[in-house]
């Protein structure tokens, strides 16, 4: 999921360019990789015909294919949106990034939330949990930037490890990942009349066992494998499937997940 600070997929993007440039220099012919706002490049294959995916993985194949509810998740890095155009590729919800810690807040946070509300797009805000502030202090922060929706999904708590942060790279024990964790669904939940869902990635779950909280449902990223290979036995609702989504709307590449059930029970999630 995207953040405030740079991830490993953008600095490893930021050095293919840097030797794409070295080759043009050398009279070497580096491939054209511009992308105009809702053009989606021939050859790409991805899980829906409206969009694809710069890099899919063989894992995943065709499997997105067979879920017909598809949405994004996106943060500043997406730069400007076309919603409209995005909806009419197929794009159903977006998940928006709001807050990260205690004290910041996604500068594009509002824009993407009048954005796809004006476009009568579904959508939700998410949290980036900070392992350096107490989950109470985190729940407030959230509570004052996003606006109580009855219309709004559920919010999301994004919990990952986050080895690139320059402030909080801390890593706390199981047990206190969980306890925080049950704070800040408990606190949100009494406010928004709506139990969060959890996003999460494969070494954080299985570094916490945080699949293992109750009455919780669970956004799941997996981008090599579909989530039944990589959470066994796991229930999930959402699963990113890819990081790297080219769809119409969007400049740069966004991630692109599905929800596991029909477009009937998506209707009735998303009420």
């Amino acid at each position: 999921m995207t953040r405030i600070f740079p991830s490993a997929t953008t600095l490893r993007g930021a050095a293919t360019l840097l030797l794409a440039l070295f080759l043009a220099a050398c009279g070497a012919k580096s491939p054209d990789t511009s992308r105009k706002v809702g053009a989606l490049p021939s050859g790409l294959s991805g899980g829906h015909p409206g969009f694809g995916d710069s890099d899919p993985h063989e894992g995943i194949g065709a499997m997105p294919t067979n879920y017909p509810v598809h949405g994004v998740d996106v943060s500043r890095w997406q730069g400007d949106v076309d919603w409209r155009q995005a909806q009419a590729a197929g794009i159903s919800f977006a998940f928006i990034k709001a807050t990260e810690g205690g004290d910041l807040v996604d500068p594009m946070f509002r824009t993407y939330w009048d954005g796809a509300d004006n476009v009568g797009m579904k959508r939700g805000a998410y949290h980036y949990f900070y392992f350096c502030r107490p989950a109470e202090e985190q729940a407030r922060w959230f509570i004052r930037t996003v606006p109580k929706d009855p219309n709004a999904l559920p919010p999301v708590l994004d919990m990952e490890w986050n080895p690139f942060s320059p402030t909080c790279t801390r890593r706390p024990p199981a047990a206190k990942v969980l306890a925080e964790a049950k704070i800040f669904l408990d606190r949100i939940e009494q406010h928004y009349g709506r139990r969060p869902v959890i996003y999460t990635t494969v070494d954080f779950f299985s570094d916490t066992g945080i699949g293992q909280i109750p009455g919780t449902e669970f956004w799941l990223r997996s981008v090599a494998n579909p989530p039944e290979v990589t959470y066994p036995g796991m229930p999930w609702t959402f699963w990113q499937y890819t990081g790297t989504g080219i769809v119409p709307g969007f400049s740069t590449p966004v991630d692109i997940n599905v929800f596991s059930g029909t477009a009937q029970q998506w209707r009735q999630w998303s009420r």
